[in-house]
């Protein structure tokens, strides 16, 4: 495979990037790496860098605090539309990106063809859960007004992932909603929810946020503004936790000698928990494998985003899609 990388995207880049890009040289045989970006910085870096990693000339990066469509017009030459450019032309399997969500979406969707039947894409997240299953939540943010047509499509989508990427042969699916009696929900779920009873999927009705973590069902569907104050709403608990934990060891002999004793089995957990070892979520419903990663992913979130991309890719993701849309229901949505 030939994975372009958005090397000036990220709250470190370049340096992850390349960092990334050098992790997965070591594993990954027999693929192609291409960091996009100002080629100067880039090429300095590695200059002792193995002869499977390119560097793609890119003059322009597109900064978080830009708005995502305006950035994308103004700078057709920024290192995420050379990236999508590149996966749209063929000169790439997929696309690695850890700048701003928003604008890896715009470049996608102006440069990239959907999937047939796809109106809107969704980014889907995985979560861990109690029982040890996986549980995606779709959508993460790429479409924060979605229909309610749109939410059955990512219910198809997230299906279909959740078989390629965990081997769940008949996910539950279910919708987010502030309880699970059939007389809650804004109007967006009410609307989405006859649909989703019609649809080809296991649906198994309402579910609260809390049961993300529980194992409830395998796959979680939300709009795009819901889901990624979820995502982040919980990023921010699991750090506060460790830190809370960190603060009260200290505070007496016992506790310190205590986290000592279960140190193995914090990081046991730790590494279940940990965002950075999934790499990324995949922006499902275009043609290529697009890898969304974290604006404050390191070396090693790169590197997991360009090994799970290379599986998806292996596994053939985006022709389960196509096949999982074939004669849905709700697949011509406006």
């Amino acid at each position: 495979m030939r994975i372009a990388i958005d090397a000036m995207g990220g709250d470190r880049a370049p340096d992850i990037n390349v960092s990334g890009a050098l992790r997965a040289a070591e594993v990954l045989d027999g693929h192609t790496f291409i960091l996009v970006g100002r080629a100067d910085v880039l090429r300095r870096q590695l200059a002792s860098a193995p002869p499977c990693i390119s560097v793609q000339d890119a003059k322009d990066v597109i900064e978080m605090g830009e708005k995502p469509v305006d950035a994308i017009r103004a700078k057709p030459d920024s290192s995420i539309a050379v990236t999508m450019k590149l996966l749209a032309a063929g000169e790439a399997d997929a696309a690695v990106a850890a700048g701003s969500t928003g604008a890896a979406v715009t470049a996608a969707s102006l440069y990239l063809p959907r999937l047939p039947g796809v109106k809107r894409p969704g980014i889907a997240v995985p979560f861990p859960t109690r029982n040890g299953r996986i549980c995606t939540l779709i959508d993460a943010g790429a479409n924060p007004d979605p229909k309610p047509e749109h939410l059955v499509q990512y219910a198809v989508m997230a299906s279909a992932y959740a078989k390629v990427a965990f081997g769940y042969s008949n996910p539950t699916v279910a919708l987010l909603n502030v309880g699970s009696e059939e007389t809650k929900g804004n109007l967006l779920v009410k609307q989405a929810k006859p649909l989703f009873e019609g649809a080809p999927i296991n649906f198994i009705g309402n579910v609260e946020g809390r049961e993300i973590w529980g194992g409830v069902c395998d796959v979680v569907v939300c709009d795009g503004f819901t889901g990624n104050a979820v995502l982040k709403a919980c990023e921010g608990m699991a750090y506060t936790l460790v830190e809370l934990v960190k603060q009260h060891t200290k505070r007496r002999l016992t506790w310190m000698l205590g986290a000592l004793l279960c140190k193995s089995l914090f990081e046991a957990v730790a590494d279940v928990i940990d965002w950075s070892e999934y790499g990324g979520a995949p922006l499902l419903g275009f043609k290529g494998i697009c890898m969304i990663c974290h604006g404050s992913s390191d070396g090693k979130a790169i590197a997991n985003a360009i090994r799970v991309a290379t599986e998806f890719s292996k596994a053939r993701l985006n022709e389960q899609l196509m096949e999982a849309f074939a004669g849905q229901v709700g697949g011509n949505a406006a």
